[in-house]
């Protein structure tokens, strides 16, 4: 699986426990905190928390540019279980 399959996959199959905010790490490291998201199979739009310094509100970003997904609200470790992880966390 590519990288752009297995972001996708994350952001297609949200789990409904895990709200849809966070901060999306691209691969140039830049951050875009955001308040909601819409999927297609080849693209996320990105609603941003406050806009940018150019005046964007929304982000349109194909799932290669995706480095890393950081979530901002507390969760439990059953949370992640419908993205397919396993195993503990010292959170429970």
């Amino acid at each position: 699986m590519t990288p752009d399959q297995t972001w996708a996959g994350v952001f297609l199959d949200w789990p409904e426990a895990i709200s849809r905010r966070g901060v999306v790490v691209t691969t140039l490291n830049e951050a875009v905190p955001f308040k909601g998201f819409m999927t297609k199979r080849e693209m996320l739009v990105l609603e941003r928390q406050n806009p940018d310094s150019l005046g964007a509100r929304f982000v349109l970003m194909r799932y290669d540019a995706i480095a890393a997904v950081k979530l901002v609200d507390p969760l439990k470790a059953e949370s992640f279980k419908p993205m397919g992880f396993e195993g503990r966390l010292s959170i429970s």
